[in-house]
C-alpha cells in the first residue's frame, strides 16, 4: 500500500471517531435498565472539572481552525484528536444530563448550518480522493508504456488532490466537533 492510501486511511479513521463522539451526544439511546444489584452507582454530576475540559476542547477548536486556515494541516490534525478526546469525556460523563435539554431555535440552526458544511467538506473529500485514486492509475499506466513525463505530471496533480482531500476531511471534523461545542456549551460558565 502506498504511502498516500495509507495516510488517507489514517485520516478516515480519525474522521469516524469524531463523527461517532458527535452522534453518541446526539442521539439519545435507550432508557438504562435499572442495575440488578440494590445499591445503584451514582450518575456522575457535570461539574467545575467538566467546566475545564469543555473549556480546553473548544480552545483546541479554535487553534485547530487557525491552524488549518494558515495551511498547518497536519497540526490542525493533532488538535482536533485531542479536542475529540475531550469531547468525548464530557459524552460519556455529561451526556446523559445533557440529554434531557432542549436546543433553543438558533442552536438548532447552527447544528443543522454545522452538518451542512461537514456534509460539503467530506462530499468534497470523497470527490478529490476519487479523482486522486484515478491519476495514480493513470500515471501507473502511463509510466508503464514508457512516458515518464507525462506520468511524473498526473502522479504530481494526484499528489495534490489528495492534499486537497485531506484538508476537507479535516474541515468536515472540525464542523461535527462543532456541534459537540454547541452541544456542551452550558459548561461554559
Amino acid at each position: 500500500m502506498n504511502f498516500l492510501r495509507v495516510c488517507h486511511w489514517l485520516l478516515a479513521c480519525l474522521f469516524l471517531g469524531a463523527l461517532s463522539g458527535g452522534a453518541a451526544a446526539q442521539t439519545p439511546g435507550p432508557p438504562a435498565a435499572p442495575a440488578p444489584s440494590a445499591t445503584k452507582s451514582p450518575q456522575p454530576v457535570c461539574g467545575p472539572d467538566h467546566s475545564i475540559i469543555y473549556k480546553r476542547a473548544v480552545k483546541l477548536l479554535n487553534d485547530a481552525e487557525r491552524k488549518l486556515n494558515a495551511k498547518y494541516t497536519a497540526e490542525a490534525k493533532t488538535l482536533l484528536k485531542e479536542a475529540n478526546s475531550l469531547f468525548t469525556i464530557l459524552i460519556k460523563e455529561c451526556g446523559p444530563s445533557q440529554a434531557g435539554r432542549e436546543l433553543t431555535e438558533k442552536e438548532l440552526q447552527q447544528e443543522a448550518i454545522n452538518k451542512k458544511l461537514h456534509d460539503e467538506a467530506y462530499a468534497q473529500h470523497e470527490r478529490l480522493f476519487k479523482s486522486a485514486e484515478e491519476k495514480e492509475k493513470r500515471a501507473d499506466q502511463l509510466r508503464r508504456q514508457g512516458q515518464e513525463d507525462a506520468s511524473d505530471q498526473i502522479r504530481s496533480q494526484a499528489v495534490r488532490d489528495y492534499e486537497l482531500a485531506n484538508v476537507q476531511a479535516v474541515k468536515a471534523t472540525l464542523y461535527a466537533l462543532r456541534n459537540q461545542q454547541m452541544l456542551f456549551q452550558y459548561l461554559n460558565k
